[in-house]
């Protein structure tokens, strides 16, 4: 199906963003800063999407693309970094608002932070040569460093609404990479990466998303105040 891709974007986006405008709810109302935070993050991933591209740590199968290309990416793949991170970050969201308890104490936060840092830093000192699981890895650890620094409370949900966006997460990412389909959408060079898949989905890729959602996640914490003091003028 040449338009595959392009539909997973759209069928992953249209209902989150339907159900924005639920009346209790109402994450619509955050679009500003929802939006602003995405297209900031899809910037440095974009630009990374496009090097690993051209070195062929990655590519895409033409079969499912509708053609169109910008700056050597297929529209489809542009498109990606604004429709899952909306999906899964409006599934965080509606989660703290049906269960507004859901968080993990301080202790607990910080003891699984240390624990994952520990781990991709050992990843990392032995895996320097691969380069998805090297670049990968070492953004994680930044931005994962920078929230147990600062001591970022988003942590405590976070980490039990990312368990949940891992559900939609392996189904779009499944068929990317092959699941229940010919031919993979996205193809990896195994050479650079760890070599390990959760049926067909790198274990990379979990990594991936979670530097994307959470770097956004946090950046929408930061921009809400500053728009709710315009509304409020």
């Amino acid at each position: 199906m040449i338009a595959l891709y392009f539909i997973i974007n759209i069928a992953s986006f249209f209902i989150p963003f339907l159900y924005s405008f639920q009346k209790k709810m109402r994450f619509i109302q955050y679009w500003k800063s929802v939006f602003l935070a995405i297209s900031i993050v899809a910037i440095p991933f974009l630009i990374w999407d496009v090097w690993f591209t051209n070195m062929g740590v990655w590519g895409f199968n033409s079969a499912y693309l509708l053609g169109p290309k910008i700056a050597n990416l297929p529209f489809e793949e542009v498109l990606f970094f604004f429709c899952i991170p909306y999906a899964s970050i409006f599934t965080h969201y509606a989660l703290l608002h049906f269960f507004p308890k859901l968080a993990l104490s301080k202790q607990v936060t910080k003891w699984i932070t240390v624990i994952l840092l520990f781990i991709t830093v050992l990843v990392l000192f032995f895996n320097y040569d691969k380069w998805y699981t090297f670049v990968n890895f070492s953004v994680f650890v930044v931005i994962l460093s920078y929230a147990f620094v600062t001591k970022n409370s988003s942590l405590n949900s976070f980490y039990l609404t990312f368990l949940v966006v891992l559900i939609p997460f392996f189904i779009v990412n499944g068929l990317l990479t092959g699941s229940f389909i010919e031919e993979q959408v996205v193809w990896y060079n195994n050479a650079e990466n760890l070599g390990i898949r959760l049926g067909t989905v790198p274990v990379e890729d979990i990594f991936y998303a979670f530097s994307m959602l959470f770097g956004a996640t946090m950046l929408i914490e930061k921009l809400k105040p500053i728009f709710n003091k315009k509304n409020d003028r």
